[in-house]
């Protein structure tokens, strides 16, 4: 069964940071773009950050650009979100997603985990 499991949310103060897991199982997702989308209460899941199955470049939203940095260790099978100077704007559920490389493939996406940021 692939699963992809999100950890790392929590309550923070403006100004910290947090780093967000996604842990993959049940197929290996070295090929697949893995990107981290969220979601606050009442607005639309909403793009944060990619980095490409290959190559390992990054994409980030312009909203955390400079702030936010993805990464990922192909060997566990995980990729991370640093967070730092967090705003209370950045208060969401996020979501890890992988996409196959091929439009043949199937998309995954995470439960979520929740990210609060108080001012």
């Amino acid at each position: 069964q692939v699963q992809l499991v999100e950890s790392g949310g929590g309550l923070v103060q403006a100004g910290g940071s947090l780093r967000l897991s996604c842990a993959a199982s049940g197929r290996t997702f070295s090929g697949y773009s893995m990107g981290w989308f969220r979601q606050a209460p009442g607005k639309e899941r909403e793009f944060v950050a990619r980095i490409r199955g290959s190559g390992g470049i990054t994409y980030y939203a312009d909203s955390v650009k400079g702030r936010f940095t993805m990464s990922r260790d192909k060997d566990k099978n995980t990729v991370y979100l640093q967070m730092n100077s967090l705003k209370p704007e950045d208060t969401a559920v996020y979501y890890c997603k992988a996409d196959p490389p091929t439009v043949e493939g199937t998309s995954y996406w995470g439960q979520g985990t929740q990210v609060t940021v108080s001012s």
